[in-house]
């Protein structure tokens, strides 16, 4: 279950118990090992000065702003995000929307307005490439002498590399989760890749092969690589099942189908139609493939749940991150 954690979406109704925090500031989409050098280093300054630790973040993300032409795909929803941001150990995240007034914001109306006067903030937590306000005016620099100038600690921390001595970011990761490299993308991630979304109905023709399956349509920008996942699904009622899913648009019976994530849930026969659903993905069996027959489609199919549950039989948590959404 995710940890409590306190959305504050108004400057104005910021709890008086959160004034004062810790605030570590950031996109934060993936909330992956790269952020978490940052969001760790907020914590443990809140542990060391006893006091509130928040997190300051933004949706739409400003690339989606800034770029509406080029839909970007996120590594997370904001909804997944928030439950990582609270199982680290966060008692609140500013959630604030990036939208063409607040983009024109000046770097001095940024800190005036959100870190001072809005959250009375006691010291903040970036990383060195950090940049904010009207045409990306402040920087670090600007970010330190606002804090000497208002009475604010500020700390920067230096981009995380991974064990190749590169740097993990959210780019990179969308880029392995397209190429299909689901391992190393889960590596840096620190936990499984998880999608969510509303099972809708489909076409049945699943039920009719043996292999029903709970449809999700996920955001046109998702960028994963189409193929076939071992997968673990989890319900609203937060149970977990095993499975199997495919992403994409299934060539076989469709000449171009939008794209589709459908999962067969292992032992499972009840409704799952209209439910919110998460599916986190453990290993990347097979790329998408186009069968002659029907017939050779569900061959395949029993060849792909028997890989994937010999995979999930022995899988174990990467983190204690990973344990609280896939485990």
């Amino acid at each position: 279950m995710a940890a409590k954690i306190e959305k504050i979406s108004d400057l104005k109704r910021c709890p008086g118990a959160l004034r004062g925090s810790v605030l570590a500031v950031g996109n934060f989409d993936g909330a992956h090992r790269g952020h978490r050098a940052v969001l760790e280093r907020a914590l443990a300054i809140a542990a060391e000065q006893n006091c509130p630790a928040m997190v300051l973040t933004f949706e739409p993300h400003p690339r989606q702003f800034f770029r509406a032409d080029a839909p970007l795909f996120r590594v997370t929803s904001a909804a997944l995000k928030q439950q990582l941001l609270g199982q680290l150990g966060f008692d609140g995240v500013v959630e604030l929307a990036f939208n063409k007034e607040f983009a024109s914001l000046t770097a001095d109306e940024f800190v005036a307005r959100v870190l001072v006067e809005g959250l009375g903030i006691r010291h903040v937590v970036t990383g060195v490439d950090f940049h904010f306000g009207k045409n990306r005016q402040g920087g670090p620099a600007f970010l330190m002498a606002s804090g000497e100038k208002h009475g604010f600690g500020v700390t920067l921390v230096d981009s995380f590399r991974d064990e190749r001595a590169e740097i993990v970011s959210s780019s990179r990761i969308r880029e392995l989760l397209a190429a299909g490299e689901l391992a190393e993308a889960n590596a840096l991630l620190g936990y499984r890749y998880t999608v969510e979304g509303e099972v809708v109905a489909g076409r049945q023709l699943g039920r009719t092969l043996g292999f029903p399956t709970a449809n999700m349509v996920l955001p046109e920008s998702n960028g994963l690589k189409h193929g076939v996942y071992a997968v673990r699904l989890r319900r609203a009622d937060g149970s977990l099942h095993d499975g199997v899913a495919s992403f994409g648009r299934r060539p076989t019976v469709e000449a171009d189908g939008a794209p589709l994530l459908e999962t067969f849930v292992f032992d499972f026969s009840g409704d799952l139609y209209g439910e919110t659903c998460r599916v986190s993905f453990f290993g990347r069996l097979r790329g998408e493939e186009k069968f002659d027959s029907l017939e050779a489609l569900n061959a395949q199919m029993q060849r792909d749940e028997a890989e994937a549950r010999a995979l999930l039989s022995g899988v174990k948590p990467l983190s204690e991150l990973d344990r609280a959404v896939s485990f």
